[in-house]
């Protein structure tokens, strides 16, 4: 019997315990990476889009994850207890259980294997050899003149790839050159398609399609002379080699890869006729508001510099100067009118004056004025007139002859 500590030992509680294992299992980085092969059962695909399952041998089971994302790839593959699968995942533990479990990304038919390794193989040559590089990747025109097509003739993906570039942008010249899309005669084919479509009808684009298939018909697709055509082409390529699901080695090596041979048309026309009418109707009306704001400024200028000719124009200064010939006109006739008028009062008291000292006016008081009949002159003493001459008499009104007959001397 054990003897009892003297003192309190740590104890776990059993979160603690089951989070201490999750980071041992978690942190294995052995387990992060592996493949597991077993058969399924307990399948389960419930509505929030997980997968849920066992893999299980002869002498071991393992609970298995697929969560929503990864399991959307699974779509086209049929799941069901019995199955034989090949997993790769990462170990984790379920803490409310206290269960480890597989959580899976990527799950395939047992006896795949071979072809995948294969392709592993193939993927790292290629891509130590730069062909999968992003910095060798084009851009796709945004308005392609001529598209290229290599596909099958008789595939219902070039249907729905020539539907979309007709209803997308219809201006656009396609030409097909078909090929075989698998079987040992497709990889050569293709790549004599993609080489004549860059050799005699130079594309914009080329597009490399095919539809869905297992991963023994999409095996063109991952032939290494194939890829190496890609790769080479002068213009730029998009694949859309079967489902969104599916990867090849030619997705790598393109320029642009789209999850499908629709998707694939629709990325080689990323500018459709719609954006083009619209972009048409836009620039027209930039070009009539461009046109408009032209006109204005140039009727602005005109304005102003018919403006400016009015003011130097010869007629304005005849206007001008006419305006102020009538204006030293009016002046002048004021000033002379004001002069006569000075002048006339001038005159006026001149002629006051004058009539105020004229003999005249001293005869209409009664005065007269005597002269010599003879000689005109003027009797200025009464000793002059001395008793028969003959006098002449000149009164305000008239004149007088007149005898004289006796002066009278004034006393002293």
């Amino acid at each position: 019997m054990s003897q009892i500590p003297l003192f309190d030992i740590p104890r776990l509680t059993v979160t603690d315990l089951t989070r201490r294992v999750r980071r041992l299992l978690e942190g294995d980085h052995a387990l992060a990476d592996v493949w597991v092969r077993g058969e399924v059962s307990n399948f389960s695909r419930p509505a929030s889009g997980h997968l849920y399952f066992t893999l299980k041998d002869s002498g071991a089971s393992l609970r298995c994850v697929m969560w929503k994302g990864d399991a959307l790839r699974t779509r086209g593959m049929p799941l069901q207890d019995g199955m034989s699968l090949e997993v790769h995942g990462h170990i984790s533990v379920y803490e409310p259980s206290g269960q480890y479990q597989l959580t899976v990304d990527i799950l395939r038919p047992a006896g795949e294997g071979a072809l995948y390794a294969e392709f592993m193989r193939l993927k790292a040559l290629l891509e130590a050899e730069g062909l999968f590089a992003i910095g060798r990747k084009r851009p796709i025109p945004v308005l392609p003149h001529s598209i290229g097509i290599v596909t099958s003739s008789s595939g219902a993906a070039l249907q729905d790839i020539l539907n979309v570039l007709r209803r997308r942008l219809p201006l656009a010249e396609v030409a097909l050159v078909a090929s075989p899309v698998q079987g040992v005669e497709a990889p050569p084919a293709l790549v004599f398609a993609l080489q004549k479509l860059n050799k005699l009808v130079h594309p914009d684009v080329i597009l490399l399609a095919r539809g869905g298939g297992s991963i023994e018909d999409l095996w063109a697709f991952n032939d290494e002379r194939v890829v190496r055509a890609v790769a080479a082409s002068k213009a730029p390529v998009i694949t859309g080699v079967g489902h969104e699901t599916d990867f090849t080695l030619v997705d790598f090596a393109s320029d642009l890869r789209a999850p499908t041979p629709t998707a694939a048309a629709e990325l080689a026309t990323p500018y459709t006729i719609f954006d083009l009418s619209g972009a048409l109707q836009a620039g027209v009306a930039r070009l009539n508001d461009a046109l408009h704001r032209k006109i204005d400024f140039e009727r602005s200028e005109l304005e102003t510099l018919h403006t400016g000719l009015r003011y130097h124009s010869p007629q304005r200064r005849l206007q001008t100067e006419s305006q102020r010939l009538d204006d030293l006109l009016r002046r002048g006739k004021r000033g002379l009118n004001q002069h006569l008028a000075l002048e006339k009062a001038h005159l006026a008291g001149a002629a006051n004056r004058l009539k105020s000292l004229s003999p005249l006016s001293v005869l209409s008081r009664g005065y007269a004025v005597v002269t010599f009949e003879q000689s005109g002159k003027i009797v200025q003493s009464v000793s002059q007139a001395l008793p028969g001459l003959e006098l002449g008499v000149r009164l305000a009104d008239g004149r007088l002859n007149v005898k004289v007959q006796q002066s009278f001397p004034q006393e002293a």
